[in-house]
């Protein structure tokens, strides 16, 4: 097993893609850093001031004003007024929701990256793993070998779920060293609240707990490495059932758009809980925000994904085991 892994790992890196997407999110942290320093630089100018406490009574204000519009939808007036709880929460206890440095850079990063960057980048490796062996035609020599085949297809998940771990280890590494430069290496040891729970009642904060940033951030690595397993999980089933790449990537495209979409517009559809693309951004859970649908919890989530991975990861092994290969 040890060397089918070896293979497939040599394969990966042959054909370069590890080193495209380490081009993509190099080049994105470095726009994403510029537009934060833009932004704080902003602030700044238009306050006449660096105060955390001024930044963030002003912040209150915009959002009090904002909620005075008439033309809001009541989710998003929601959305607005669970904002300015939290705004209020940490401006009642003193603490800097944005303390800056590179460990805040990274969160911000991570969290908004979690439904669509980062699992597009997951895609493209996942969605090649088994479809580029019909388009070479390597597929039969592969085949042909005394090796099980669920050995095969199993060789070829772990070898996914390496690219992965490395691919959010790439991300976290160039955000802290890349944003450093700017923001500062400082801030593991912020104070950063979670434990926000949204109820029709509005935001809870009776189970609030006060950790330290870097605490913070191990989970929300955690999620975010989950959910990149979910997503390319999914595209490697796509990888087995569709010999085409390209057309295993626009399906899987298609479905984390239509996500990202559909997290804004299904209140009111219940039964949209239970969509993959739905469930992904499970950082929100963290930050206390309103989920997309009311009822919904991290647990149920995690479970929905769970089950989502569960799936996926049958059919691509039955699959594979199963259908002839001509």
């Amino acid at each position: 097993m040890a060397k089918l892994i070896q293979n497939e790992m040599m394969k990966l890196l042959a054909k370069k893609r590890m080193l495209v997407i380490g081009l993509i999110i190099g080049v994105l942290v470095i726009l994403f850093t510029y537009a934060q320093y833009k932004t704080i630089q902003t602030q700044r100018e238009k306050l006449g001031t660096s105060d955390w406490r001024t930044i963030l009574q002003q912040q209150i204000i915009d959002t009090q004003n904002r909620l005075s519009s008439s033309r809001l939808s009541s989710e998003r007036k929601k959305q607005l007024q669970i904002s300015l709880q939290q705004q209020q929460y940490y401006l009642d206890h003193n603490i800097n929701p944005t303390e800056p440095g590179a460990p805040t850079f990274i969160r911000i990063f991570l969290e908004n990256s979690i439904d669509l960057f980062l699992p597009l980048m997951v895609m493209v490796i996942a969605s090649d793993l088994v479809s580029s062996e019909h388009s070479l035609g390597s597929i039969k020599l592969l085949l042909t070998r005394p090796v099980r085949r669920w050995k095969v297809l199993l060789s070829k998940y772990v070898t996914l779920i390496l690219a992965i771990s490395f691919i959010i280890a790439l991300a976290g590494n160039l955000s802290y060293f890349i944003s450093g430069l700017v923001f500062g290496y400082r801030g593991w040891q912020a104070p950063i609240l979670t434990g926000f729970s949204v109820t029709k009642a509005g935001l809870n904060t009776s189970s609030v707990k006060l950790l330290e940033l870097w605490q913070y951030l191990l989970m929300d690595f955690g999620l975010v490495w989950y959910v990149a397993i979910v997503v390319g999980t999914l595209s490697f089933m796509l990888s087995v059932l569709i010999r085409s790449t390209a057309a295993g990537m626009g399906v899987m495209l298609a479905a984390l758009i239509s996500g990202a979409i559909l997290s804004n517009m299904v209140s009111s559809w219940n039964s949209a809980k239970y969509f993959f693309m739905v469930n992904l951004r499970l950082t929100d859970y963290l930050k206390g925000l309103a989920p997309p649908i009311e009822g919904m919890t991290l647990s149920f989530s995690m479970l929905v994904l769970f089950a989502w991975w569960a799936a996926a990861l049958l059919v691509a092994f039955v699959v594979f085991t199963k259908k002839d290969v001509y």
